[in-house]
């Protein structure tokens, strides 16, 4: 009887190790994009209905720019032309540029797929890609707060740069003038294989309207 009493005791403890085990991976916090670690990978579909994911670009750099085009801090960088700029900029250069839509159905910034490509038209952009990601699963994956928060990745898919695009944190178009563009500098500096001087900083933008 002592025997069955130990033997279930066991189990027992065994089976509360396996479901805090369980519990623990559930509530754990969202992989964080840091500099200098792997970048969580994703897989997420386009406006085209194609899915993309991390692991497609080994060999390459990839930029990833949050987008709302009803934010104002994005209709800076877009109606100023400071972002189709860098798009094309770096595109022409075999980088990949992927803007991502996390707004959810009903927040400021969603779009449907027809209305996000219609978006590349209107403002005449050029990113590898559009990627749709409503249920912010991506979003979340890299900490995504505002608008634009952009991050770039290098072809061993480490995380080389996290924050803001310049160090202008305001709507106002004109002060693109003057503005130190940290995107274009760590993009100019990684690709001459030198280190990137500001290699991260806190973003500023509107906050990305994820499902609450």
């Amino acid at each position: 009887m002592k025997k069955l009493t130990i033997l279930f005791l066991l189990i027992l403890a065994a089976t509360m190790v396996i479901n805090l085990t369980i519990e623990d991976k559930e509530n754990a916090p969202a992989v964080d994009a840091l500099v200098g670690q792997q970048a969580p990978d994703f897989e997420v579909v386009d406006a085209h209905g194609n899915t993309h994911s991390l692991s497609d670009y080994e060999g390459q750099y990839v930029i990833l720019e949050w987008l709302n085009h009803g934010c104002p801090y994005i209709r800076k960088h877009y109606d100023g032309n400071n972002m189709q700029q860098l798009q094309e900029k770096y595109t022409d250069q075999g980088v990949v540029w992927l803007s991502v839509i996390s707004s959810a159905p009903g927040e400021q910034g969603y779009m449907e797929p027809e209305e996000a490509r219609q978006s590349i038209e209107e403002y005449d952009a050029s990113p590898t890609a559009i990627l749709l990601d409503p249920e912010g699963e991506m979003g979340r994956a890299y900490d995504a707060r505002v608008t634009p928060h952009m991050f770039i990745i290098d072809p061993t898919g480490t995380v080389r740069y996290n924050g803001a695009i310049d160090d202008k944190p305001t709507p106002r178009a004109s002060s693109l003038e003057t503005a130190h563009n940290y995107i274009d500098s760590a993009m100019s500096s990684l690709m001459n294989g030198e280190e990137v001087e500001v290699k991260s900083n806190t973003p500023y933008g509107c906050g990305v309207k994820y499902d609450t």
